[in-house]
């Protein structure tokens, strides 16, 4: 393969948003590594996959220590690229990666303790041959670790050298108040949350979004097109090829009965109206709330890279259309 050079008009293709009160601009897209940069899917796929996101602007791709499969796999093909091809650009790259979730076996390997997370972070930078990550998040919310200890470790990878901003993902807006009120006693440079957040699943709408504006937090979306239930691949049924049909883990087909089917059918109506896929239009519809910094895509295909990009030219939606998309989410 060539070697490769980034496009001269990059910063061009894509526009960018503060994050919170942070110094930190993120682009309106990011790129999501966890389901197509293990080995089970095509190495050059996924090169290809980085360098179209790099050319046309994305500047920020977010890992996780499990991420793959196996675990540790995204982390290991995402460090063998960006040797090759993004070592020059690295400070023009905001790279994220995370601990929260199981990684390895016994009882130091999952959750929030000190010891788990500075571990993790060790072998994140290994796997992947940085030095520093730009963002270290604790992954989810732990029951049984104190928050203190948690953000404590946040705190301490910073004071190492080993992250520059630290976030959390999927925390309350409780939590999160809390998280915020330790870290800034700590001095942490504490910038962004990452919930899961899209037209099916709105729980961040419940106070998560005041409090992130309250405390000056940008956010970073997962999961905008509901594991591809608001994409056109559903409208004729599930294909034997699809996530639903596949997997049933992330995605149960049990999920996408007949009402949501209906809804789909509705915004993906709504989508032609606006010259957009429905996939285009969900992502739109995450990005005209001002509170949220970055959506997460996660793709298999340049073309739906590129697609995502494309419905970045309208992001505007009129008080109707706004009031229609309501009436179909309303559940019946």
């Amino acid at each position: 393969m060539e070697p490769y050079t980034a496009a001269e008009d990059r910063y061009e293709q894509i526009q960018y948003r503060r994050c919170g009160k942070s110094g930190i601009k993120l682009p309106l897209l990011s790129l999501g590594l966890w389901h197509n940069f293990g080995n089970t899917t095509s190495f050059e796929n996924s090169r290809q996959l980085l360098r179209t996101a790099f050319d046309n602007g994305i500047t920020h791709f977010d890992l996780a220590n499990n991420y793959g499969p196996p675990y540790g796999s995204a982390e290991i093909n995402f460090g063998k690229i960006f040797k090759e091809d993004f070592l020059s650009y690295r400070d023009e790259l905001l790279i994220s990666t995370k601990a929260g979730w199981d990684m390895w076996p016994g009882p130091y390997g999952n959750f929030g303790s000190r010891k788990y997370l500075i571990a993790s972070l060790d072998q994140s930078l290994q796997r992947m041959g940085l030095d520093y990550v730009d963002i270290f998040y604790h992954h989810r919310p732990d029951p049984a670790t104190p928050l203190e200890e948690t953000m404590g470790a946040l705190d301490q990878i910073v004071r190492q050298g080993k992250a520059l901003y630290v976030g959390v993902s999927q925390y309350s807006a409780g939590q999160t108040a809390k998280a915020a009120e330790i870290l800034r006693n700590l001095g942490t440079p504490f910038i962004i949350h990452q919930p899961r957040y899209n037209m099916f699943d709105r729980w961040v709408e419940d106070g998560l979004l005041n409090t992130l504006e309250q405390e000056g937090l940008g956010s970073i979306v997962f999961s905008p097109l509901e594991q591809g239930i608001l994409t056109s691949k559903y409208l004729d049924g599930i294909p034997k090829d699809s996530r639903a049909a596949i997997e049933g883990g992330y995605l149960d087909q049990n999920k996408i009965t007949p009402q949501v089917l209906k809804q789909v059918k509705d915004l993906n109506h709504m989508a032609e109206n606006r010259n957009q896929t429905l996939a285009q239009m969900a992502i739109a519809w995450l990005l005209k709330d001002h509170r949220v910094t970055s959506v997460l895509v996660g793709v298999s295909k340049v073309s739906q890279l590129k697609d995502n990009i494309e419905g970045l030219q309208n992001l505007q939606f009129s008080k109707d259309e706004i009031t229609r998309i309501e009436s179909i989410l309303k559940k019946e």
